[in-house]
């Protein structure tokens, strides 16, 4: 019996289909081990070198490993095929111990044949793809676990810095303030709504004068040129005919992967890369059982297999007709800053089509999938033909020639669009899509001039689409860390969300304006982009990984010490006019680890917190403030559907969790009995709890003691990471609890009182 490894257990499933009864497939779970939570757990002084710890909870999971492979006749590492795949495979095989060489297997798509063929060709590890992995892993603690209590001490607790979601928090909080700078200028449209044959009209606009492209800046001007326009003698200037072509994008990479699905589907680029994680891991189809649907799914690389290349052409040939498919295959070529590694991303089997699965798949997993399925196909066809006329109308007054552009565009061939329709902003201008058969000289008859003033906006803010587009543009970060990076900022209430666009909040502000001044380098896109390139070079074996973090670690240890000298920074509140329950001073809103509260403008005399809800501290009159959602932590608000009233999560659409109202009367129940046994006394650092796992089992397994402003908890500050501790109840017994968990698992446990 041999032994197959691969990360999540329903790729292991598809994958065991394939392989047959001589062979076991099990799951790792992802990464085995870490650097410590606790710790910084690199060693500064002795060339950087990581110290990794097997995570509490895979502990079982190596035993069983280690269990099986004794067993195992040979054993196989069929991790992702990228660099986080290949550290994960490294780290297993020193965990477990395995002595052979030639244990890692890759495929970039889980099917029979690709599959086999990678068990025939099993090879070493590849050391430098590790290396790359570590030096990031590397460079992305020393940042993160440095820089964050910096920001904790002289911003608030609780906040935390990035190597790359830093300068991601950057870019946006720079595209705010040019948007604040913006000073918009006055300029004027005017279309003539012009005839030739005073039955059929159509809109041209202004576009030159005497042949001189102008733009018309005041009303003064447009009414100039709107009454000489109309005393004038009209007729068809030039005409241009011509034939245009619009040619397919290529397949999908990672990154126009998460802007077209955002952009068509409206997913967030955190479910685009759950979905897609899917269809290349297998999903259960009605009738078919399970089966994988697309390539590997991290990749920033345009071609496409010679397989790939010759099923696609016999599928158009097939099904569309040999006009739709090339004299010559279509070649993409990859941009010269990426990888390479892979595939793009594409369809396994163009069998199964997005008609053929209707139905027999989850509906978002179809949405992403047919996404892909016909952008694939399509950028194997044709270009998609078009005649197109470009019509100067002119207003001749005074030997003054008013120029007036139509165009005109008429779809000849479809082309690849016949799959797969994009929209180019530049084809915006088009009037219409039939137009008269013009000739130069003809008279023209004029209905009317339609006059209109704008002004020029301001640059749109960022959204999940064009935010991974900018971060690609700019080297920032890899394709595969774009849906993370957007993720954390967002859950650290740096940005926000105003409609679809991201928008930074004031705790972004200052916590980019700190950065900024004491780390300048590590917010520089430029750097960002230079270190990427690094990483890249060490992964083809060019230069030693430690050599990237000694060459970066002298200049940020000065820039460190310069942060922890610096003055405290303090967030002003704002102040309401909500009257305190308790004491009847104003509430303000104030900034805390989930988002925006209303705390009293009196404290530290008075303690009093409620929940910050669009400006109100409770929704319909319940008593909101007393429950928190056991999910995240934040409050939770009361609301109103058609079902009837509900508590919904204040985190939404970050966290959906949402309880009825008798759960939430039962949860306060319970919260006012644990309260009478609790002691604030605090047990010292070294006092013995439970054994670790009992605490993990204890984690997953919990009921949420619910925290409020009588509770003794919030004195309770953890001494790991700053933030501020909560009451959880386990086996034996209540605990404050770091809410940072797993991140940070500091616990303390709670003494009863003396009767």
């Amino acid at each position: 019996m041999d032994l197959v490894i691969v990360e999540s257990p329903s790729k292991a499933k598809t994958i065991c289909k394939y392989l047959g009864s001589g062979y076991k497939v099990l799951a790792s779970g992802g990464h085995v081990r870490d650097l410590p939570a606790d710790k910084l757990g690199v060693n500064v002084h002795r060339n950087f070198e990581p110290e990794y710890e097997v995570y509490p909870q895979k502990e079982n999971t190596i035993k069983q490993l280690k269990k099986e492979i004794k067993n195992c006749e040979k054993i196989y590492l069929a991790t992702d095929p990228d660099r986080e795949g290949e550290a994960i495979s490294w780290h297993l095989k020193d965990i477990l111990d395995i002595k052979e060489d030639n244990v890692r297997i890759v495929f970039n798509e889980i099917t029979k044949k690709a599959v086999n063929k990678a068990i025939e060709n099993p090879r070493n590890i590849d050391l430098n793809l590790v290396n790359s992995q570590q030096a990031r892993r590397v460079l992305d603690r020393l940042v993160g676990y440095l820089i964050s209590p910096v920001l904790s001490k002289k911003i608030q607790k609780g906040l935390s810095a990035g190597r790359v979601q830093s300068v991601a928090l950057r870019m946006i909080c720079d595209k705010e303030r040019e948007i604040e700078a913006f000073k918009p200028e006055e300029y004027w449209n005017i279309f003539a709504n012009i005839s030739v044959d005073n039955k059929s009209f159509y809109k041209a606009q202004f576009n030159d004068k005497n042949g001189k492209k102008t733009k018309i800046k005041n009303e003064t001007e447009a009414l100039l040129v709107e009454n000489e326009s109309k005393l004038g003698e009209w007729y068809v200037g030039n005409v241009k005919r011509a034939k245009s072509f619009s040619k397919p994008n290529p397949p999908f990479t990672t990154s126009t992967l998460q802007q077209d699905a955002v952009n068509k589907l409206n997913f967030s680029a955190t479910q685009v890369m759950r979905i897609a994680q899917q269809l290349y891991e297998g999903v259960n189809i009605k009738g078919e059982g399970l089966h994988a649907l697309v390539t590997y799914i991290r990749t920033d690389s345009v071609r496409i297999s010679d397989d790939a290349t010759a099923m696609a052409k016999n599928f158009i040939n097939t099904h569309f007709g040999s006009e739709y498919y090339p004299k010559k295959a279509n070649v993409y070529t990859t941009k010269g800053n990426a990888q390479d590694a892979h595939e793009a991303i594409r369809p396994i089997n163009l069998d199964y089509s997005p008609e053929f699965l209707k139905g027999k798949i989850e509906t978002e997993q179809w949405k992403l999938y047919k996404l892909i399925y016909d952008r694939f196909l399509a950028s194997q066809m044709v270009p998609a033909e078009y005649n197109t006329l470009t019509v100067n109308i002119i207003s001749e007054y005074n030997g003054t020639k008013y120029g007036y552009l139509l165009k005109g565009k008429t779809l000849v061939f479809a082309g690849f669009t016949k799959v797969y329709n994009i929209l180019k902003e530049e084809e915006d201008d088009v009037q219409s899509d039939t137009l008269p058969n013009f000739e130069e000289g003809e008279s023209i008859l004029l209905k009317d001039i339609v006059k209109e003033q704008k002004f020029t906006k301001p640059p749109l803010r960022y959204t999940d689409s064009t935010i991974v587009k900018a971060m690609e543009e700019n080297g920032i970060g890899r394709p595969s860390t774009y849906a993370t990076i957007i993720s954390v900022i967002y859950k650290r209430q740096y940005i926000e969300k105003e409609g679809k666009y991201m928008k930074p909040t004031e705790l972004g502000f200052v916590v980019c304006d700190q950065l900024v001044k004491y780390f300048p380098n590590i917010m520089d896109t430029k750097f960002t982009a230079d270190m990427e390139s690094k990483l890249d070079i060490v992964a083809d074996g060019e230069v030693d990984w430690h050599k990237i973090i000694v060459d970066f670690y002298p200049g940020f240890l000065k820039n460190l010490e310069k942060a922890n000298d610096g003055e405290r920074v303090k967030i002003e509140p704002i102040m309401t006019d909500i009257k305190c329950p308790d004491c009847g001073k104003p509430m303000v809103i104030r900034d805390g680890k989930y988002g925006k509260f209303l705390g009293c403008s009196d404290y530290p005399n008075c303690k009093k917190i409620m929940p910050y809800t669009d400006g109100n501290p409770q929704e319909n009159g319940e008593n909101a403030d007393e429950v928190l959602c056991p999910d995240c932590g934040r409050p939770m608000v009361l609301k109103n559907s058609k079902y009837g009233k509900f508590y919904g999560c204040s985190g939404y659409p970050d966290c959906n969790k949402i309880l009825k109202v008798n759960e939430v009367k039962r949860m306060k129940n319970a919260e006012n009995n644990a309260k009478e046994d609790i002691d604030a006394e605090k047990i010292p650092e070294n006092t013995i709890f439970y054994n670790q796992s009992a605490y993990e089992n204890d984690i997953k397994n919990e009921s949420l003691a619910q925290n409020n402003e009588n509770t003794d908890s919030e004195d309770v500050i953890c001494e790991n990471c700053g933030a501020k501790m909560v009451i959880k109840s386990g086996r034996y017994g209540e605990f404050y609890a770091c809410p940072n968990y797993p991140n940070c698992k500091n616990i303390i446990p709670i003494k009863k009182k003396k009767q």
